[in-house]
Order: C-alpha cells, then structure tokens, then sequence
C-alpha cells in the first residue's frame, strides 16, 4: 500500500490532487490517503480527513512506501519504520503553510540523503512513475540518545 500523509495541521490538496490523479490513470487501487481538513474529495484514491493515532500507525507500518509532506514529525515516522519516504514541501508562496520551512526541511534532509523529494507536482509525478526506485535513506531510534538527553539535562540544571 501507498500511504499518502498530510500531517494534522492543514489540508495539502496539491500533492493528493496529484497522487490521485496518477491514481485514476495508473489503475493503482492500492493507495491510502489522510487528507486533513479540506472540502476537496478524491476520486480514485481510498481516504479519511484524519485517522486515530492507532490506526495511523497501522497504515504506516503496514504502507511498502510513505508520500507526505516535509513534516518532521512524519519524516522521523518513516526513518523510524524503516520506509522510503517521498515527501514534497508545502510553500508559504503558494499560501500552504506560514513560511518556508517545509522547503529548507526538504533540501536540507535531501542534501543529507535522509529522504526522497518532489518540489512540484511534475516531480511529484515523475516519483510516483519510478516509487519502485525509491529507497529507505536512514534509520533512527524511538528515543533520542542518552548522550543528547543526558547534555540536554545539564543545560537544564545549570540554568
């Protein structure tokens, strides 16, 4: 299955407008999206406004890839599970989030090679083409490290 997340925070209707799209023209019937608030509906694509975070998990454990926005929150979710993730950023220019930190997000963990990117809809598209392409790019714990936790408490106490 193909797990599309917007997040929780808003609605991201140009990237599940694309997957859905690619959806109906591919014939794929495998794709499974949560769209947050919005009152554009897909038309080829099964969805819910919001899942429960039990249920949320269950799909994105159970997803073979992961399309979501730059989210940290979801990006670690993928790294976490150990899926390959294609996240395309929502843009403040284009009235989708307050500013550009989804963009900065994207290109930074890209230039690290944590994640697969789309900065448009073609891109989008052209990914959804090649998702068999598509590689898990890290992993990471459940927990952060004791050493970060344990430095994080000194700087606690000491203030």
């Amino acid at each position: 299955m193909l797990f599309v997340t917007v997040g929780t925070d808003m609605p991201f209707d140009r990237m599940v407008k694309v997957v859905d799209t690619w959806a109906g023209e591919t014939g794929r019937k495998d794709v499974f999206a949560q769209i947050g608030r919005t009152e554009w509906r897909p038309k080829y694509i099964g969805y819910q406004q919001f899942l429960e975070p039990p249920e949320f998990t269950q799909k994105f454990q159970t997803a073979s890839v992961i399309v979501a926005h730059a989210g940290m929150g979801t990006i670690l979710s993928a790294l976490r599970y150990q899926k390959p993730i294609l996240v395309m950023p929502r843009q403040a220019s284009l009235g989708e989030q307050r500013n550009e930190h989804q963009l900065a997000t994207a290109r930074r963990l890209l230039d690290l090679g944590k994640v697969n990117v789309a900065f448009n809809e073609e891109e989008l598209r052209d990914r959804l083409n090649r998702l068999g392409e598509l590689e898990v790019r890290g992993s990471v714990g459940a927990y952060a490290s004791p050493s970060l936790t344990n430095a994080l408490r000194e700087f606690i106490l000491k203030s």
